[in-house]
């Protein structure tokens, strides 16, 4: 009788889940279109014979079937559907809405797809600064989606940490004041989590604390319908300097101070051999799951660009062994995350001797580590594949939201093919750890078609994408993509990475991230076959046309900037006004471009940041903050992340080129030298007023991109095709 009560209960258990399962994947659907709720239909099938994630798609009579062994899995089956038969691109924006065909087509023959990993992650401790800080629940929703579609499985989930840490702190004896002192303010909460600064730009308003808390229940929870495992985070040593006056027997030390931050911002660390640590871990692992959950797997990065108190092996040893007996006193399903990012950035101070050390003291198989930068250096060829640890190969492709073209797509899926050979069976999943999403998204569902063995040649790849941003078959796209994905996207993604309109002005700098580092020919060619097109029908295509006109422009820039420079020395004053004039031009050009899209322009970033907040001056509190971070950040991080906008563009850059332009007429126009060090104290004036701006009213772009994009070409046609002469 106890046997069949146990067999019942476990009967109820599997059929609940594969009705969630199926609802789960039909809400997706729905949310999307409810066209596609209509068309499509799903079902449970089992994993793979060696246990892998697995999808089907097949046409049964008038309907489009969708068999996964989980939801997770019919999403990504979903997506199959989307971009090969119904030939779009579901936008990881809320705001905008699927395109699809008037007649959702059948599918002629089944498909079947096996992952080729386990686990898929994403994100970036950074992104939810650069990206994600004034989100709301539509804006997640979206995203959710579009990451359960492209596969992935285990996202990053720090948002509303600071609220389970007020609460820590609080019972800890601070003061409301003092805890929220301590924290950053909302857009530099990365870096704070991460221990590289306190206090910037804070005290973080209470309001704040309290709606990303209720923000981060909904999005674990549908994390978790969708059957993804949120990485959500865990206490790595970093304190109050307030704590260090309330302990004063505590082991706190402070930190290195990180990217010329003065000291007030300094960190400070608790060791973890500290009896205090093993405390506020407890307090803080039993809070945040009463308030969010947990799937048992932890996100902990003690020292993220910044130098331990030793280097000693013996002691990243111990600090290791004990966090993760931390971790585990409380939870002892306990896994630690742990981004490799300090192995790559700091190679020199972590020696293969000390790395192993700081791995190896956790037990085998409970941390897993991230291979952040792999399209670049592959650590775990450097470290013995991570000491037998798990590791995940992650491709990074983003700085800042730096938004101008970069990312070697081609050669990093080279090296992810070799690496899923090679790399041995610790190799456990494929990842992105984007900083900004941008708006081209290209790349990262690249990457994450790479964990399903799909078999695809690189014409499939070419062919396929060119068609669902077009949203057709198209011969001018499939042309245009074959030489963006064989020819121009071969740049390496670096930090400080723009056009050059966007970089500081200085004469004869060489600029070299601004460098063109492609045949400008190529990048010519795509854009011509681009606005071939009668018509623009998607958004994925109109994003296609912004970023390779602003592109080309911002190339164009580079080249004229040098001739400027060039007619200074010569005291050419006629040639000077000519370029000023001409480079003006090309500003205000990408200017226009990049209205023809919301997320291409500061306005939508500025607008997400007051709409936010409740309070007017928590909407301002808000809005300096998003200003500051894409222009001046802080420390020695100036245009860090620059971004191609609207508004950004006319109101900001081109006011600091317009001093650089003004100065050397004027000096050249008088026979002197011109004074660097007052060219320097005006653009300091325009960038030390611009934080507390308020609002940015942007004309409302009347003409659709294809008719801004011919008007480029004519104006600047004949200076396009000169480029490649002057690089």
């Amino acid at each position: 009788m106890k046997r069949l009560f146990i067999s019942l209960i476990t009967s109820i258990a599997v059929i609940s889940t594969v009705a969630n399962d199926l609802d789960q994947a039909q809400a997706l659907a729905r949310r999307l279109s409810p066209q596609l709720e209509q068309k499509v239909t799903f079902e449970l099938i089992t994993a793979a014979s060696n246990g892998s994630d697995i999808f089907s798609i097949e046409s049964r009579e008038d309907k489009v079937v969708i068999g996964g062994n989980n939801a997770n899995s019919m999403a990504v089956g979903l997506n199959r559907y989307l971009n090969k038969y119904c030939k779009t691109t579901v936008s990881w924006y809320a705001d905008v809405s699927v395109e699809l065909p008037t007649t959702l087509p059948d599918i002629p023959e089944k498909e079947t797809v096996e992952a080729r990993v386990p686990q898929r992650f994403f994100l970036n401790y950074c992104t939810f600064g650069y990206t994600m800080p004034f989100w709301d629940w539509a804006d997640w929703e979206r995203f959710i989606d579009w990451m359960a579609l492209n596969g992935i499985n285990m996202p990053l989930a720090i948002t509303g940490q600071e609220a389970v840490w007020y609460n820590v702190w609080t019972k800890m004896g601070m003061t409301e004041e003092e805890v929220r002192g301590y924290f950053t303010g909302p857009v530099y909460l990365p870096w704070h989590r991460m221990a590289n600064i306190d206090a910037w730009c804070g005290p973080l308003p209470k309001e704040w604390l309290d709606g990303q808390a209720e923000l981060q229940k909904k999005i674990v929870a549908r994390e978790r319908a969708l059957n993804m495992r949120p990485v959500l985070p865990a206490f790595a040593g970093h304190v109050p300097r307030k704590l260090k006056e309330m302990y004063p027997n505590a082991d706190i030390k402070a930190m290195s101070t990180w990217d010329e931050f003065e000291e007030p911002y300094r960190t400070f660390f608790l060791n973890s051999e500290d009896p205090l640590y093993t405390r506020i871990q407890k307090m803080f692992l039993e809070e945040q799951t009463r308030m969010f959950g947990t799937d048992h797997i932890y996100g902990i990065d003690p020292f993220n660009e910044m130098d331990p108190p030793s280097f000693e092996p013996d002691y990243l040893n111990k600090i290791s062994e004990h966090i993760y007996k931390s971790l585990t006193a409380v939870d002892p399903q306990a896994e630690w995350l742990q981004m490799g990012w300090f192995l790559y950035y700091q190679r020199k101070d972590y020696t293969p001797e000390r790395a192993k050390a700081m791995l190896t003291g956790v037990p085998q198989g409970k941390m897993t580590m991230l291979d952040y930068y792999c399209e670049y250096k592959e650590m775990w060829r450097d470290l013995d594949g991570f000491f037998g640890q798990p590791y995940i190969w992650c491709y990074l492709g983003n700085f800042g939201g730096n938004s101008n073209i970069q990312g070697n797509v081609k050669q990093a899926g080279e090296k992810l093919e070799a690496a899923l050979k090679e790399g041995g069976n610790n190799l456990v999943g494929i990842g992105s750890t984007l900083e900004g999403l941008e708006v081209q998204q290209f790349p990262y569902e690249y990457i994450f078609e790479k964990a399903w063995d799909f078999k695809k040649t690189d014409e499939q790849v070419v062919n396929e994408l060119a068609d669902r941003h077009a949203g057709k078959e198209s011969l001018p796209a499939r042309e245009a993509w074959k030489v963006l994905y064989d020819s121009v996207l071969n740049i390496r993604p670096t930090t400080f990475c723009g056009p050059l309109p966007c970089q500081y002005p200085e004469l004869d700098k060489e600029h070299g991230r601004c460098t063109v580092r492609y045949n400008p020919q190529h990048l010519l060619y795509v854009w011509d076959k681009l606005i071939e097109q009668d018509v623009v029908t998607t958004d994925a295509m109109t994003i296609d046309l912004i970023w390779i006109g602003r592109q080309l422009l911002g190339d164009l820039f580079y080249t004229e900037k040098k001739a400027f420079d060039k007619a200074y020395h010569e005291r050419d004053i006629k040639r000077l006004e000519e370029l000023m004039e001409d480079m003006s031009y090309i500003i205000l050009s990408m200017e226009a471009l990049n209205q023809c899209h919301p997320f291409c322009t500061m306005q939508k970033w500025i607008e997400q940041a007051r709409d936010l907040g409740v309070a007017p001056e928590v909407k301002d509190y808000y809005e300096m903050n998003a200003r500051r971070l894409v222009t001046t950040w802080g420390g020695d991080l100036n245009d860090y992340a620059s971004r191609n906008w609207a508004g950004l563009l006319d109101n900001y850059y081109f006011r600091r080129w317009y001093c650089y332009f003004s100065t050397l007429i004027a000096s050249a126009s008088e026979g002197i030298e011109y004074n660097k060090a007052e060219l320097q104290e005006s653009i300091k004036k325009i960038q030390d007023s611009w934080p507390e701006q308020k609002g940015l009213e942007m004309p409302v772009q009347s003409e659709d991109v294809l008719t801004v994009c011919k008007a480029v070409d004519a104006m600047f046609r004949t200076k396009f095709n000169d480029i490649k002469a002057s690089n």
